[in-house]
């Protein structure tokens, strides 16, 4: 993890924030991804997956809090600010975080499949960009890994039971 100017404890209120998004994910029966987008403080962005309800690829959480916060400052660009997100963002979310010029990107988990920012690549760090981010990982990662392990292992769960279900009504 870098050193950065936000206290420890700052990191984690806001990366709580975050989860309670993904929480929010979880009641829709979406993967439990949220994240939150802070300026000066302040929280000036929300969201989390919401692909299954729109059937919508681009409905990732970092990408309608980047959105929303793109409002409320009335500017694409969002140099000022930092994001949390519960899990490592992908490329696609990537993408947008360097385009919008997020200063500071926190994450909870790694994300090994689909990673671009520590995982798979580094797209943040990339000097042939034309901004980099400053990346500070594992912020509550247990707590936010688990979510989704919990989201995951029931999903399987469900499956299995479906599988059951319509073997014995053959």
């Amino acid at each position: 993890m870098k050193k950065n100017n936000s206290s420890l404890s700052e990191q984690q209120k806001f990366m709580k924030m975050a989860i309670a998004e993904a929480k929010q994910a979880r009641i829709l029966d979406e993967v439990p991804i949220g994240a939150i987008v802070v300026h000066d403080g302040q929280v000036i962005g929300r969201g989390h997956n919401m692909r299954e309800k729109f059937q919508d690829v681009t409905y990732h959480a970092e990408m309608l809090a980047i959105m929303e916060a793109c409002t409320n400052l009335g500017s694409w660009r969002l140099e000022d600010c930092d994001l949390y997100v519960t899990l490592e963002p992908c490329i696609m979310c990537s993408g947008a975080i360097i385009n919008a010029r997020i200063k500071n990107v926190y994450y909870g988990a790694a994300d090994p499949k689909a990673g671009a920012v520590d995982s798979l690549y580094h797209l943040l760090s990339d000097s042939r960009l034309n901004h980099q981010v400053n990346v500070h990982s594992g912020i509550l990662g247990d707590e936010c890994s688990q979510m989704l392990k919990n989201f995951f292992r029931e999903i399987r769960r469900r499956r299995k039971e479906a599988r059951r279900k319509n073997k014995t009504n053959l």
